[in-house]
Order: structure tokens, then sequence, then C-alpha cells
């Protein structure tokens, strides 16, 4: 039986979990939250922390690990990268690829150098004079220490890149001009030869705008746009020589324009891959997983129906204790992260948990969107903290 670790503890990482010990391997999680969904359910799961690349690799050295999997953050995939350098493991890309594209600074400077669409980084000195801008941590994620300045003030920008250097692992932070659009994202199965397969889903930020919430797969994506992305995409692969395997993006769209906001190859969060699944019937955490493990996609036929996936969060922190729903919705699945009782922080910190619901069709779906949107489709009982204390 091969050896299987997984960097991950989180539910986002449950569906690599479940494929792997269905595969039949041996598989070890790692994370240092025993609170977790995988800490607390997995069969072998060690406390550790994974950003300390020693100790991950002297795991790997002691169980002879045959597969080290990246799980649905950037630090698992960074470090694994850092031991694939010594201990050559299968679907990872070399450090300075990873750095390149998981660093907002080095990506923005790659992508100007090379003529790929992303927002123009913009320095210091120049800031006041630009316009609006957009400061944000050089490799955090989920929304963290992000600051949009419409018409800067020396203080104001002073106070954004104190902020986003504060949520940064490095300490540093870009600014960048504030391009507005619709945003999307991009999630490609990549082989020798380019995209095998590949999908567009529409994301919005109902309670934080900067922390995707509420998402669904667009069927039909504008054919032009579709393809511009694509081209990039594959330049990216070919310009980095990337492993075959997931490339992930967020780009926004206004009018045929598009930039390329963040990029990364390891499994985006909050159950994106239980969204492709649903609404496609692609197995996108088995094909996640099987580059990792040496092995192909496995492409199956796919069959469209609408389903939107909703993450449950607060714009202030409060004690959760409970969920109302004020309309009717045809719930497939929905996954709890949080516990009657327990305090909950504001988004994109806290989460509740992650709804996914059906619609007949499209017209459906768009009643089903907006009404999470407004926040008419539940509401979150609970007591705000600041009263409580």
């Amino acid at each position: 039986m091969a050896v299987a670790i997984l960097l991950d503890t989180n539910a986002a990482s449950v569906p690599i979990y479940r494929y792997l010990v269905d595969a039949g391997h041996d598989v070890h999680v790692v994370g240092d939250k025993p609170d977790n969904a995988l800490a607390k359910s997995a069969d072998n799961y060690i406390k550790l922390d994974y950003s300390n690349v020693e100790a991950v690799t002297a795991l790997v050295e002691r169980l002879d690990a045959d597969f080290l999997i990246p799980g649905c953050n950037d630090l698992s995939y960074e470090t694994c990268a850092a031991i694939s350098a010594t201990r050559r493991f299968p679907g990872i890309d070399p450090v300075e690829t990873v750095r390149i594209l998981g660093n907002k600074q080095d990506f923005r400077q790659y992508a100007e150098a090379v003529g790929i669409p992303a927002p123009r980084q913009i320095s210091e000195a120049d800031a006041r004079s630009a316009g609006a801008v957009i400061v944000k941590p050089a490799d955090a994620y989920s929304g963290r220490g992000i600051t949009a300045l419409m018409a800067p003030s020396a203080a104001d920008l002073a106070a954004a890149i104190n902020q986003a250097k504060a949520f940064s692992r490095s300490g540093s932070c870009l600014i960048e001009e504030f391009v507005q659009g619709q945003l999307y994202s991009h999630s490609a199965f990549l082989g020798p030869d380019g995209i095998v397969t590949d999908f567009f889903v529409e994301e919005y930020g109902s309670v934080n705008p900067y922390a995707v919430d509420t998402s669904y797969v667009v069927p039909a994506f504008d054919p032009a746009l579709a393809n511009g992305v694509r081209a990039a995409i594959e330049k990216i692969a070919r310009d980095l020589n990337l492993t075959a395997g997931l490339i992930h993006t967020q780009f926004i769209v206004d009018g045929d324009k598009f930039w390329i906001i963040e990029i990364t190859r390891r499994c985006p969060g909050d159950l994106y891959s239980q969204l492709i699944a649903s609404s496609t019937g692609f197995n996108y955490a088995e094909n996640y997983t099987r580059p990792f493990l040496g092995e192909g996609f496995d492409g199956r036929d796919q069959a469209y129906r609408p389903v939107l996936r909703h993450t449950i969060s607060v714009r202030t922190p409060q004690i959760f204790e409970g969920l109302q729903f004020r309309r009717a919705a045809d719930i497939e699945m929905f996954v709890p992260l949080a516990l009657t009782g327990e305090h909950i922080a504001a988004s994109p910190f806290g989460r509740i948990g992650i709804l996914f619901a059906r619609a007949d069709d499209a017209a459906a779906l768009n009643t089903l969107l907006h009404t999470a949107l407004n926040g008419e489709l539940y509401a979150v009982l609970g007591q705000d903290r600041k009263t409580r204390s």
C-alpha cells in the first residue's frame, strides 16, 4: 500500500482525502489545527505545522512517503515544492515557478514582461497621482489585508500599506491599478499539450467584496473571452514549463477586456471542487489529485445543471446560534463549519458553513443568486459579540 501525505486538514480538502483513501492509499493528513475536519475524522492525523519544511521533510523520510499532496492553500503547495526540490514527487512545480505564480509582485512583473493581461503595478511614489488603486499583501489569500483607495491621501495610503504588510508572510505588499468589472474564476487541467478541460465560474462577495462567498458555473462562457483566457494560461504553462495538473485563476472582465488577478496550482478552497462536481459531473477532486500520484486525468461525460455555492459568513463578529431560512431553496448539501455557541469572526476570518443549492434553469439560478446576494435567503441567528461583552 503506497503512503500518501496530504498537507491540509481543512474541510475543503475532505474530497481529496476521500479519493486518496478510495484509491487504496495509506493516507496521513498533516496540520496544526486539531479542530479541523480532517484532523478529527482522518484515520492518520499528524499534528504538525506544515510551514515547517524541515519537520515535514523528516516526516516524509520517517514514513518513506510515496506521494506528497498539497491541499487547498498556498502554503501547503509551497512546502510540497520545497520538499520536492530534494526528494522528487510527481505533479509539483519547482520552487522558483511556485514563487512566480504565487507572489503577486513577482507574477505582475512576469505578466508585464511577457504581455499577460494583469493589473498594472504602481510604485508608492506614483500611487497618489494614479487615481484609484488597490493595496494588497504580496502573499496572502482570501481577501485578507486588501484596501481599495479611490483617491488616496498620504495617510490613507500609509495605513493601507501597513495593513497589507501585516497580513503578508514576507512583510511585503504591492500597489496596483484598481480595475473594475465582474469577477470570474477559471479552473483548467493541463496536459502535455495544453488545456485538457476547463471550467468558468462567476463569483461574488456578498459580505466582503474581496472574499468570494457566492458562485456558479457558467456553462456557455463568452467564446472570445474564453479563448483569450485559455491562450494566456497556455502561454504561462509553456513559459514556466508547468507540470501536468490543475491551474486555477481568478480574473476580472470589463466588456471585451480581462485582467488576471490571482493564479495558483493548488485546489481552491470552500469546496470549489464540489461546485464543479455538482454542476457538471466532473470529479474535480479526483482529477486534481491524480497528477500528484503520477496518473493522468479521468475525464468523464459532463451534464450541466445549475447549482449555486454559497459560503455563509458575517460582517461583524458574533456568537452563532443557528440559521433561519427566509426563502424556499432546493438545498443539495450543507457543510457546517461552525457549532452553535461558537464565536464567529467577521469575513474573511470566520465562516459558518457552505451551502449548495440547485435550480431548475438559468432564470431560477439567477433568482437564487440575487436572493443570496441580497441577504434574503436566510438570517444568521446570534448575538453581536460587542453586545454580549
